[in-house]
């Protein structure tokens, strides 16, 4: 970050950065929850969750382990799991090794709910994401991201089980 968090107005390059970032920023996560809402009845948020937890060991994390993956509170996240329970996609449970953790679940109609979901979704990203940049479009924006994100904070993001690499 800025050692100057008062630096002043953003300048005229910096506008014609930031202005179609913070587009994106609005855009993407909206086009994302139509889909799914439409064709799954999932949010982002919560497709997120159910995507995260199946790719876990034994499909179960932390609830705080998670919460961190989301970037959320641990209420916001209990909210949406208290929806995904009520579904019967997920399931909490107190941590046999240490009770002062829950854990979060995927049931099997869970597990099929990201089955059924994830390929129109994955299909979406590719279309708005990967196909409109090159592959060195795609590199770059990786490590773009990777950037800004250190620059916000720790990593502890959420990573697939099998990180592919070109």
């Amino acid at each position: 970050m800025s050692e100057n968090p008062i630096a002043g107005p953003l300048s005229a390059d910096e506008l014609d950065i930031w202005a179609p970032v913070a587009t994106l920023l609005e855009r993407l996560p909206t086009a994302l929850d139509a889909q799914l809402q439409r064709d799954s009845g999932l949010t982002h948020f919560e497709h997120g969750i159910l995507y995260a937890l199946d790719s876990a060991p034994d499909r179960t994390l932390r609830l705080s382990i998670l919460a961190g993956y989301a970037s959320c509170t641990l209420s916001r996240l209990s909210r949406a799991v208290s929806r995904l329970e009520a579904k019967g996609w997920v399931r909490r449970a107190t941590d046999p090794t240490d009770g002062r953790f829950t854990l979060g679940i995927l049931t099997p109609s869970g597990h099929d709910k990201v089955a059924e979901s994830t390929p129109a979704h994955h299909a979406l990203v590719r279309e708005l994401v990967f196909e409109s940049l090159t592959a060195a479009q795609r590199r770059q924006l990786r490590m773009i991201s990777q950037r800004i994100s250190a620059a916000i904070g720790p990593d502890e993001s959420w990573r697939p089980p099998t990180l592919e690499r070109p």
